[in-house]
């Protein structure tokens, strides 16, 4: 049996609200096989973008166990933990993100120069990506000059030309058209064949449609 690309046990956290705990996460687990697309659902206030966070090894702030890939999170120092984030973890966040003035093709090569390549090779795979999401012919134009979805999927493009083990995309649809959104989630879904372990988290229950498994989480807690 291969190892589990994500095992998360007892994952639990409350902030100071008016000075009283609010319960944000109340042990919570999550297991992801390789390749798999998972799909957390919920709407606003269920504690999806602190889940996120904490799989994705943003946020150290909590209790339970979190192991990608058979490293655990939770146990890494900050300098580890920003390494192996760097390396092997890519993200796509509801706001595209991308730098304005930038071309396509540079902004997906920043992610690439992360890892310490440059120059002409950074700039073959950052153009390899865009290819790969259908913006090959938009590479020059910069950020600004794109529209909403081509700016999400060069920040998709953005987030896998490192080959990341794990993907992590939190709310990447929500600012998009519905056929805009299907279309993010086709590429998404192809991160996944490709064997890149992949989880979504959205309140589009339509986003369940291109996944291997979906877990509904409200109030902290995974429904059902």
């Amino acid at each position: 049996m291969s190892e589990p690309a994500i095992r998360a046990r007892g994952l639990a956290k409350s902030v100071r609200a008016g000075g009283n705990p609010r319960v944000i996460l109340a042990g919570v687990d999550i297991d992801a096989a390789p390749g798999e697309l998972q799909v957390i659902a919920g709407r606003s206030g269920s504690g999806k973008t602190t889940l996120m966070a904490i799989l994705g090894g943003l946020d150290a702030e909590h209790q339970g166990e979190v192991a990608i890939f058979g490293r655990r999170l939770d146990i890494l120092n900050a300098a580890g933990r920003r390494a192996f984030v760097r390396t092997s973890i890519g993200w796509v966040f509801q706001a595209a993100g991308l730098l304005p003035n930038l071309t396509a093709e540079e902004n997906v090569a920043l992610a690439v120069n992360m890892t310490g390549v440059f120059g002409d090779e950074a700039n073959r795979r950052a153009q390899r990506a865009l290819d790969w999401v259908d913006l090959g012919n938009r590479a020059g134009h910069r950020a600004h000059e794109l529209s909403g979805g081509e700016q999400q999927r060069v920040a998709l493009a953005r987030a896998v030309v490192k080959a990341p083990m794990l993907l992590l995309a939190d709310e990447p649809t929500s600012q998009l058209d519905t056929e805009t959104a299907r279309t993010t989630m086709r590429f998404i879904r192809d991160v996944a064949d490709s064997g890149t372990t992949v989880v979504v988290a959205t309140h589009d229950e339509a986003a369940g449609e291109y996944a291997d498994k979906m877990i509904h989480l409200e109030d902290g807690r995974i429904a059902g």
